[in-house]
């Protein structure tokens, strides 16, 4: 008798019982249950379900992972010793040294991620007495790659708590949720722990421990040498921008591995690219907007906004969180618009909105997720008017149709509409 089978038959003996569901979903995570559907009726039958949905999602964030784990210990070795003048990835930034800063950093913090979320999603289940749900498998992911490399354990484990029960349980679980639980951790972390989450310090690992000694080290970033208008200072190239070769959040420095992951989920369609495209244009548009407002004299180098509204537009979607949150984040299938048009909508305004948070909070110069939490709110409401226009038009279209009289054969009456 396979595991398969012995699973399945220890599932029918322990059914019903308090621990049942907490069984089943370890019994579903790697087997598909051994069931037939029951005869008597129409049934949809696909290959895919919630389960491995998400971990294709996980597929599409895996390399965005191991990137960070190494460019974690690049980033901690280059401020102490400076940058490489002549730069080699495999000399430079595929070494074991750089690997194992991301073992000791960034693992922990996927580890307490998961760790913690799946023991509330289980407890959760076994109060209710429901299955377990598959959602928290994407949000466990992003999580730790969402937060500065140094973000200490109980700090994650405090925010996981707040993200799952106040953002998603008590909304009655999957599916249900109007907030990308991810953000809301990551919304909680900001508010609540704010010198955690923001300053020149925490995206380098031990600049924060350091910080007034004679070691002390920097961990700036793009976007906060650009909001303190240093620009000139920084010593990145287009290619470090687009590569990844840059300190910030755990996962969210390289927008090519980002743009493969997105073009990966687009092909298995499991992310909308309506919502993609539109949220690359909205960020493109508002770029270009403050772009022109600079060229015109509006704002000179004595703003304090000067730094990013004179940024090339363009250069956006490749520095902070913008290309990850348009990615992973905004394609929300729970969250974001439901409708062809809504989706549109909503993608251009979240990066519209984005690049704007970014220019005029100067103290925190990414607003990626504050944009898409935006967005989350108002996508029910972008869904309802979309609705309504199509029913209108319908209304119109009844009201102009024709009524043939009956032909000289005794034909049934025949209708005829315009079309749109």
């Amino acid at each position: 008798m396979s595991i398969k089978s012995k699973l399945h038959e220890l599932k029918l003996k322990y059914q019903g019982k308090k621990m049942a569901p907490a069984f089943n979903a370890f019994h579903t995570f790697l087997f598909t249950p051994d069931e037939t559907t029951h005869a008597g009726g129409t049934h949809v039958k696909a290959a895919d379900d919630l389960k491995r949905t998400m971990n294709t999602v996980i597929m599409a964030l895996v390399p965005v992972l191991l990137f960070s784990m190494f460019n974690a210990g690049y980033q901690h070795y280059s401020a102490i010793n400076g940058f490489p003048e002549n730069f080699s990835v495999m000399e430079h930034f595929l070494t074991w040294d750089n690997f194992w800063i991301g073992i000791l950093k960034v693992l922990p913090l996927v580890v307490v991620s998961y760790g913690v979320g799946l023991l509330v999603e289980f407890i959760f289940a076994v109060i209710k007495g429901h299955e377990v749900e598959e959602g928290y498998l994407v949000t466990g992911m992003l999580v730790p790659l969402i937060v500065p490399i140094d973000t200490p354990l109980w700090m994650l484990a405090v925010a996981v708590v707040f993200g799952v029960v106040i953002g998603k349980e008590v909304f009655g679980g999957t599916g249900m949720n109007i907030l990308n639980p991810a953000l809301t951790i990551r919304a909680f972390l900001f508010f609540a722990y704010p010198t955690w989450m923001s300053g020149d310090k925490v995206w380098v690992h031990e600049a924060v421990e350091r910080a007034g000694g004679p070691d002390a080290i920097s961990g700036e970033t793009i976007l906060g040498y650009l909001a303190q208008n240093k620009g000139a200072e920084m010593s990145y190239t287009v290619s470090d921008m687009f590569f990844g070769f840059i300190p910030g959040s755990v996962g969210e420095t390289s927008a090519f591995l980002i743009l493969i992951g997105g073009l990966f989920l687009i092909f298995s369609k499991i992310a909308s690219w309506r919502i993609m495209l539109s949220a690359v244009l909205g960020s493109l548009v508002m770029g270009l907007i403050f772009n022109q407002v600079v060229e015109m004299g509006w704002i000179t180098e004595t703003s304090k906004f000067y730094g990013l509204m004179s940024f090339d537009f363009w250069k956006h979607l490749i520095v902070g969180g913008l290309a990850f949150g348009i990615v992973y984040m905004a394609t929300d299938p729970v969250t974001g618009s439901q409708t062809n048009k809504g989706k549109w909508i909503y993608g251009f305004l979240i990066g519209f909105i984005s690049v704007m948070i970014r220019v005029f909070n100067p103290a925190y110069p990414e607003g990626v997720f504050l944009a898409i939490l935006l967005m989350n709110v108002f996508a029910p409401t972008i869904d309802h008017y979309v609705v309504q226009g199509n029913v209108k038009r319908r209304m119109k279209r009844l009201k102009n149709a024709v009524v043939l009289p009956k032909d000289s054969d005794g034909k049934a009456a025949e209708f005829q509409a315009e079309t749109v």
